[in-house]
């Protein structure tokens, strides 16, 4: 965090001269002071969001590669000579226990073309899909699989800290 509040200032400021540079790093040390004081952030976090990057580019990139098939796969759905598109409204239940994991999820279907997410309610989601193949084997999708390990290096380091302040 503290070397993006960093990227940032140099960023705006529009140039990159010593000074700039030097207060910079005065003012990206203050913001991340007030952040991990008063927004409960850490350098734990930091480190944890730098442990999971390879899984978050990796989730980036297969969104993107989904949203590309999904769109063939719509394309292909609407201009096809099969005359009744067939939409369907299916329920799952996910084990994520996070709510970001599970926002992340229903943001995920919604993007990709043919399906959204109607409701997640609890551990519940109601996707509308414009085709029941659309849905086929999304409670066991690369999505959570995905978010599950990212879930599981959380409790991995909620574990830690537990036991240091026992």
């Amino acid at each position: 965090m503290y070397i993006i509040f960093l990227l940032l200032w140099i960023l705006l400021n529009g140039q990159f001269t010593w000074e700039i540079v030097c207060f910079g790093i005065v003012i990206a040390g203050v913001m991340y002071a007030f952040v991990c004081k008063f927004l409960d952030y850490s350098l734990e976090k930091d480190i944890l969001l730098f442990r999971k990057m390879p899984y978050i580019l990796a989730y980036i990139l297969i969104l993107i590669w989904e949203i590309i098939k999904a769109n063939v796969d719509t394309i292909h759905l609407a201009l096809s000579i099969r005359n009744e598109i067939d939409p369907v409204v299916v329920r799952f239940r996910t084990d994520l226990k996070s709510k970001a994991a599970k926002v992340a999820l229903a943001n995920s279907i919604t993007l990709t073309p043919g399906t959204i997410t109607v409701d997640l309610e609890g551990d519940e989601l109601i996707i509308h899909a414009l085709d029941a193949e659309l849905v086929e084997g999304i409670d066991e999708s690369i999505f959570v699989r995905l978010l599950r390990k990212m879930e599981a290096m959380d409790e991995a380091v909620l574990k830690k800290r537990r036991e240091r302040h026992e």
